[in-house]
């Protein structure tokens, strides 16, 4: 199982967040559409700025949306200007009032998304793939990360058939749910066709407590409660 889905919706609750914090019934699937365009959107217009994430949160009609951009700088500009433009085109994209809080990122090197993102990068600039992938692991380790594995898959090297190369250092434990495992994917459009880049980073063993109790606190006391019945229960004669 943890090879066949996404590390990220794998260990929600556990390690990780939903990208989207809300819930509606009614306008579910307009709500989805908008944030898909939104995230579209602002990784088109912000792609060089590397953006790691993007939260939505909604209140309402009122859009709240988190960029953790690497360079928070080229997104807030002189005095604001860029973002207040930003929230004009976001506006104009889903009619809705928006709010937009730049929370710029601390460990650059070890994120999986940016990792992957700077090897397509290299990869569109005609970088070896093989450089670009060792180049990009070695940089992470030394930023203290437990492990690190790289797969580009496409016309490598402008191959006529495709293929997947990937490189691997330290511990990647899928299967086990309160290891931390960062994932990025991104791709890489090349005149020979586009390279897929996957990144999977292991920042140690890590498991949000108190998520984990609020959740999962009441059905141990359910299962405590039906072990303790079944010990009391006797058959009869």
């Amino acid at each position: 199982m943890g090879q066949k889905i996404l590390p990220l919706s794998n260990r929600l609750i556990l390690t990780k967040q939903w990208r989207s914090k809300w819930f509606d019934r009614k306008q579910y699937a307009q709500f989805l559409y908008e944030d898909i365009l939104i995230r579209r959107y602002i990784k088109k217009k912000l792609l060089h700025s590397g953006i790691s994430k993007i939260e939505i949160s909604r209140l309402g009609d009122k859009v709240k949306i988190d960029i953790y951009p690497a360079k928070a700088g080229i997104i807030i500009g002189r005095r604001g200007q860029e973002i207040d433009r930003l929230k004009e085109d976001i506006y104009n994209l889903i009619k809705r009032d928006v709010y937009i809080d730049i929370k710029e990122m601390k460990e650059v090197e070890t994120d999986a998304q940016l990792i992957a993102e700077g090897v397509a990068f290299q990869l569109e600039k005609r970088v070896p793939f093989r450089r670009a992938m060792k180049k990009a692991i070695s940089s992470a380790l030394s930023h203290g990360i437990r492990g690190i594995r790289i797969v580009c898959t496409g016309r490598l090297a402008g191959a006529e058939i495709a293929r997947s190369q990937g490189y691997r250092e330290g511990k990647i434990p899928l299967h086990t749910f309160k290891a931390n495992i960062d994932y990025g994917f991104w791709e890489a459009h090349t005149t020979y066709g586009i390279i897929g880049v996957k990144v999977w980073v292991y920042k140690g063993e890590e498991i949000n407590k108190k998520l984990n109790q609020s959740s999962f606190g009441s059905e141990s006391k359910f299962l405590n409660k039906a072990s303790r019945e079944k010990s009391k229960w006797k058959p009869k004669n």
